[in-house]
């Protein structure tokens, strides 16, 4: 008879194995976050979450509201981590979390140490008893938590060395700048036309410069700050296009739409079927006039969207007057896929060729590149003032996305 037991992992072995597959994989370089993540229990911030789910490089659903989206979350580690690294937290600081959970909070205390401050701010007070139980039982009850709108910061405990966005932002209040230290650091997901970027910001003059921009999502921001997206169905409630900043001019040119013959235009651009492209979807939204996201729902069954057999569609649109266009792939050589463009309306194949040409320039000259250039402006900077590229305009701030010449 076989006695051999397989060992439970505690959750210190759990923790390490989490730290060292982020090293491997290139998320944590910096030594004293690798050591915040092996000292801070994440299972104490998810009690409802199993040991191994707590420890998985994905998401936590701490709330979800009444539709069942969730609202609140423990971010995946490489989100949190890759935010810590933009951030370059060093001891003694001043750090401002808006968005609260406790975890994330923990880590940045490690971080900063026993003569740093720690602030974290969150709207809902669920979340905000939560995180301050959760901290308190994992010994981190010099974290300050806040219940509050964070559109106005938290001035009474500011300036803040570092300000770290931990939920979707449209937009960057004036308060968060003016509560920032002269020489200090923000870090935000920014959502610009419907792509979001956690973009690590600093002051030079009258505007904030990115010096990194990563890929993220992050749930978005509730009250005084939020922004609802304007969604425009066009087959009941199951196909829709999304604009997160603009909307249609004229919808009504484009009723019935998705019942006219769809085109397709190829563009030769292959890609392996796991290889990243995460440049692609800020490129066609700085380029494409009329860029949007196809939101599509498919708990119905599916919607009845061309798509080649074997390929797929994905959530970035644009939208020309009576017709639509939408971001496509098919099967190419072994392994790889093709990217194109399904279009739909009297000039669908038109439209499609202008999508598809944008993933060929892409290919040409940003594929292999660097990201562009992001500055943000006071919305009172008159335009002729910003750098040359895309503009994009929102209630406080002129969001600049300038691509760096081939």
């Amino acid at each position: 008879m076989n006695n051999d037991t397989v060992a439970t992992p505690s959750p210190a072995d759990l923790r390490e194995r989490l730290v060292e597959d982020l090293i491997s994989d290139g998320v944590i370089a910096t030594d004293s976050i690798a050591e915040a993540f092996r000292a801070v229990p994440r299972h104490v911030f998810a009690p409802d979450a199993s040991l191994e789910e707590a420890y998985a490089r994905d998401i936590v659903v701490v709330k979800r509201n009444e539709y069942g989206t969730p609202i609140s979350t423990v971010s995946a580690p490489e989100i949190q981590a890759g935010q810590l690294e933009q951030a370059q937290i060093t001891p003694g600081m001043r750090v401002l979390e808006i968005g609260s959970g406790g975890y994330n909070a923990a880590l940045i205390a490690e971080l900063v140490g026993a003569q740093g401050h720690v602030t974290t701010v969150d709207i809902d007070p669920d979340v905000t008893d939560r995180a301050r139980s959760f901290l308190n039982e994992a010994g981190y009850d010099r974290v300050n938590v806040l219940l509050a709108d964070a559109e106005g910061g938290v001035p009474e405990h500011a300036p803040y060395d570092r300000i770290i966005v931990t939920v979707g932002a449209w937009d960057i209040p004036p308060a968060w700048t003016e509560q920032l230290a002269k020489d200090g650091r923000l870090v935000v997901p920014l959502r610009m036309r419907g792509v979001t970027r956690s973009l690590a910001l600093e002051r030079e003059g009258d505007h904030l410069v990115s010096r990194s921009a990563h890929v993220c999502g992050f749930v978005k921001m509730q009250g005084a700050g939020a922004h609802d997206e304007r969604l425009w169905l066009l087959r009941g409630e199951q196909v829709g296009l999304r604009f997160d900043d603009g909307t249609l001019q004229e919808p009504s040119l484009l009723d019935g739409v998705l019942s006219t013959e769809p085109a397709a235009a190829w563009s030769g651009v292959l890609v392996g079927r796991t290889e990243p492209f995460a440049t692609l979807p800020l490129w066609l939204a700085t380029t494409l006039p009329g860029f949007c996201g196809l939101a599509v729902d498919t708990s119905q069954g599916q919607p009845g969207l061309a798509v080649e057999e074997g390929g797929r569609w994905f959530p970035y649109a644009m939208v020309d007057g009576d017709s639509f266009a939408y971001l496509s792939t098919r099967p190419a050589e072994p392994g790889t896929v093709e990217f194109g463009a399904h279009a739909y309306g009297p000039r669908a194949r038109e439209v499609a060729a202008v999508l598809a040409e944008q993933v060929r320039r892409w290919d040409r000259d940003h594929r292999s590149g660097p990201e562009p250039d992001i500055t943000v402006w006071p919305i009172s900077a008159p335009l002729d003032h910003l750098p040359e590229g895309a503009v994009i305009s929102k209630k406080h701030r002129h969001i600049t996305i300038s691509w760096p010449s081939p």
